[in-house]
This record gives structure tokens, C-alpha cells and sequence, in this order.
């Protein structure tokens, strides 16, 4: 089946390529995130009507870093999932009420570092991990609360990658839960929260995502009772996915109604929290490059762009081929005769020194002219932030913001401290 060019619509593609064109009047190729706040605090709003009354909403920064997204998140959701200290700093920058750390290397000055930040969660990912978190914890006079992040064996879901449910780095093997347990009651300096199960990274399925929630509850629950553990906060992560090549993608309102039903198993005082990362900010995001040349090889078109994976590198890390849309442009800065190719597939391809520089393969353009601009939606998460920014030393993509944040500030659920 042929795969064509995108012919996108609507005010989000109106304010998107209104803002390319305005690069396109300058001396320099486009080349540039676009990023929609408008879009953002749509697709917040509708998460949070979708979530129950239980539940509450980090978000994940790894997706998306920008100041902008971050300062405009915090007005909607409970806190901020961090991996680093950077991330720390950027999310207290924000606004950022509560934080979540998590990963499984974290070092000594990380750990500190986030405990003097005053940190609301740590998600403990080893038994190591946890003793040294007794020790900075009683060194610091602080008692740690700590979620214990448990790599299941019947635990896992599916997606583009899996992190739990199969051998990988995250999480506490759950034959060695008993013994976790017993070590985290045994050091003074950690109060024990909880548990942490995130599972897998883009998955579409809203059914095996709400048995997914389903099920670690009710493991929670049996742990809980089992061990005699003061449960107070259950974190399934993320992990909920966008179709980037079309598709039937995520659905929020069925996955919401089963939630409902989740939920209602929780006792009182019990908080089911989720740490969406791309779902929230993948739409709110464009990569946009200026076409720089147009070329055949062995039978085989080409549109070579002022960009690449070096800012993109999502396609290529998990080798699909990323829809565009063209935006045509019609100013032509030189004095010969604009090439162009018609009605035929090319490859969008980057700047880079490697024949590996491949955002879309075989896409059918009705035209497309050296000058143009191709814009690739759904680059809100996991774009800039993945990319090997300064391979070869060519200049950063431009950041654009277009700022359309409400004029109300949202109510947000009471959480635990």
C-alpha cells in the first residue's frame, strides 16, 4: 500500500504552519520544534476528565523538557516524574509541586541532591538502592518515603518497549520481594509507601492497559495484605502510547471506563497514580526541516533536509517511517530554475554523514519542491530529548512556542504529601 504525504487541517495546522512560514522569510533553511501549548492543555484536560477521582497524574519530563511544556503541565497535574537531577532543577523551575524520582542507576549526590529537594516519592529499584537510601536518609535526618519497584513475573504489557514481565535492568525481582520488604522495614530512615510497576512504553491496547492497572492493583492489594504493609500510594507508571503511521490509536474513554471499575477495589486513603510521558505531549509537537536538494540515486528519490535523527531520532530508533506533511513555500532565493520533483515516492532523509539519517522512507508527494517544508506531527515526546544533538556540530533546530495556555488555573486532586 502506497503511503502518502500528509494533508493535514484545523486550527492546530493553521497555527503550526503560519508559524513555519514566518522562519521561511529569513536567511536561513527552517529548520524547527513547533510547540502548541493550545494542543498541550487540550489533551491534559481530556486525561484528567478521563482519570477517577483516585487517581492522580505526574508527568513524565523524559518525553519533553521544554520550560514552556513543563511550566504549562504543572498548572494540570499532581507532580513530575524525574530521572536526574537536571530533570529536578527543571521541574522545581516549572512550578513543579511534587516530585517522583525514579531509574535504576541513581548515585549517591543524586539521591541527596533530591532529598534535600524535598522529593515526595522514590521509586527504589534494588535492594542496593534501597540499603544505601537507609543510609543518606538517617545521615540527612529524613525519612525517605519510598515506593518499591517490583519487576513481575506475570507482570508485563505490551508495547513498543517492555520493562517489566521479562529480564531487563528496572525493578526488584518479585522472588525477591519478601526479602526487599523485610529490608526496607529494618532501616529507620524509610517509610515504605507502596509499590512501583510500570511495565512497557507505547502501547495502544486500552483493554490489556486497563487489565494491566487492574491486575497490579489487586497484586498491591494481596501484598499488602500478605506482608502487613500500610499501602498508601500504588504507581503503574505509563506507558500509554500514540499510533505515529495511523492506525487505530489509544482509547482514552473506554480505557477511562475501565478504570472506574479498578478503582473501586482501592480502600481509603489508597492512590493509583500514573506517570504519562508521551501520551500527554506527543501531539503538541511538530519537527519541521527545509528541503535543501532533491536527488536520484540507482532509481531512488531523495528529499535531503536541514535536519535529521541528530534532532529526531525517534524513526529511526525504532524503525518505522514518520508521516510528513509539505508545506509548500513559494519564495525561491535563487537565480536558476527550482527543482522539483511530481507525483512519485521519495525518502526524507537528513544532513548527516550516514546513510542511516532516515525520518521516512517511499512516501508519495504530489509535489515537492527544493524550499519546501516537511513537518512531521507527533514529535512532542521522545524527539529532541533522544537525539544526538551535536553529532557533526550542525546548529540546533529553532524552538517556537506557541503560547495559547488558558486563563483558569485547574483544581487538582489533594495527594499525599
Amino acid at each position: 500500500m502506497t503511503v502518502r504525504a500528509l494533508r493535514p487541517e484545523g486550527p492546530a495546522w493553521e497555527r503550526v504552519s503560519q508559524a513555519l512560514r514566518g522562519q521561511a522569510s529569513g536567511e536561513q533553511p527552517v529548520c524547527a520544534y513547533v510547540y502548541d501549548l493550545g494542543a498541550l492543555v487540550e489533551r491534559v484536560e481530556a486525561v484528567r476528565a478521563a482519570l477517577p477521582q483516585r487517581c492522580e497524574l505526574y508527568y513524565a519530563v523524559k518525553a519533553n523538557g521544554h520550560a514552556a511544556v513543563l511550566s504549562t503541565l504543572a498548572r494540570y497535574v499532581e507532580g513530575f516524574e524525574v530521572a536526574s537531577l537536571g530533570e529536578i532543577d527543571k521541574a522545581l523551575a516549572a512550578g513543579a509541586s511534587r516530585l517522583a524520582f525514579s531509574g535504576p542507576a541513581k548515585t549517591d549526590a543524586q539521591l541527596t541532591g533530591a532529598l534535600r529537594a524535598g522529593l515526595g516519592l522514590l521509586n527504589v529499584e534494588s535492594m542496593h538502592e534501597l540499603r544505601r537510601v537507609g543510609l543518606i536518609g538517617a545521615r540527612l535526618g529524613v525519612r525517605v518515603p519510598v515506593a518499591l519497584r517490583v519487576n513481575r513475573r506475570a507482570g508485563g504489557l505490551a508495547g513498543a518497549l517492555r520493562m517489566a514481565g521479562t529480564a531487563t535492568q528496572f525493578g526488584v525481582d518479585e522472588t525477591l520481594l519478601a526479602e526487599a520488604l523485610e529490608l526496607a522495614r529494618a532501616l529507620p530512615a524509610v517509610a515504605l509507601r507502596g509499590f512501583h510497576l510500570h511495565a512497557a512504553s507505547n502501547n495502544l491496547d486500552a483493554a490489556a492497559h486497563t487489565s494491566f492497572v487492574a491486575d497490579s492493583v489487586a497484586w498491591c492489594l494481596r501484598q499488602a495484605a500478605r506482608h502487613r504493609i500500610d499501602l498508601d500510594v500504588i504507581d503503574v507508571g505509563g506507558g500509554i502510547g500514540v499510533a505515529y503511521t495511523g492506525g487505530e490509536g489509544f482509547d482514552l474513554p473506554g480505557f477511562a471506563a475501565g478504570l472506574a471499575i479498578a478503582t473501586d477495589q482501592l480502600p481509603p486513603g489508597v492512590r493509583l497514580v500514573f506517570e504519562l510521558g508521551r501520551f500527554l505531549v506527543a501531539e503538541a509537537g511538530w519537527y519541521a526541516a527545509e528541503v535543501l536538494d532533491l536527488k536520484c540515486t540507482h532509481g531512488r528519490h531523495f528529499a535531503v533536509l536541514r535536519g535529521g535523527t541528530h534532532h529526531f531520532r525517534l524513526p529511526a530508533a525504532w524503525g518505522y517511517s514518520h508521516p510528513f506533511a509539505v508545506l509548500p513555500v513559494e519564495a525561491w532565493r535563487y537565480p536558476f530554475v527550482r527543482p522539483q520533483v511530481r507525483a512519485m515516492c521519495v525518502d526524507a532523509v537528513g544532513e548527516l554523514c550516514t546513510p542511516r539519517d532516515v525520518l521516512a522512507r517511499q512516501v508519495w508527494v504530489e509535489r515537492l519542491r527544493i524550499g519546501d517544508i516537511l513537518v512531521f506531527p507527533l514529535a512532542g515526546a521522545y524527539g529532541w530529548e533522544i537525539s544526538h544533538h551535536d553529532f557533526l556540530s550542525h546548529p540546533h533546530p529553532a524552538q517556537l512556542v506557541l503560547d495559547r495556555q488558558p486563563s483558569r488555573q485547574p483544581d487538582r486532586q489533594p495527594g499525599w504529601p
